[in-house]
């Protein structure tokens, strides 16, 4: 998993796991495997699963060629609201692509250490799960 700025702005993590590294075949398949690790935890919130992919095709957008799926699992991990900002910060989102060969995972920096810790714990245990 590396931790790089996208666009120069945003702080994300990102991990490209082969599909040869994963029993997880199909975005929809790691889109459950999240639902269950954010299930497993009281204190997050399942919200749902945008289908990005299908939406983006919809409306005539532009997609990288390669990619054959992409979904974002939304979820809160609003331990606090310390103040009204925090809300622009939150809720959190994993992205799943499909780029034929392997999934790209990534999420954007979380203000808290928890959230980031449990987020690239449940990426990094896809590797041969």
């Amino acid at each position: 998993m590396k931790q790089t700025l996208l666009q120069e702005k945003y702080p994300i993590f990102v991990a490209e796991i082969s599909k040869t590294e994963t029993t997880f075949k199909t975005v929809d398949a790691l889109a459950l495997y999240y639902q269950g690790k954010i299930a497993e935890n009281q204190k997050v919130h399942f919200i749902g699963v945008f289908d990005h992919y299908a939406h983006t095709r919809k409306i005539g957008g532009d997609i990288v060629a390669g990619l054959t799926a992409a979904v974002d699992v939304i979820f809160c991990f609003g331990f606090a609201i310390p103040n009204p900002q925090m809300l622009a910060v939150r809720p959190r989102s994993i992205g799943i692509a499909d780029m034929g060969d392997k999934f790209v995972i990534s999420f954007l920096e979380a203000p808290m250490q928890p959230a980031n810790q449990a987020m690239e714990a449940w990426t990094l245990a896809l590797r041969n799960a």
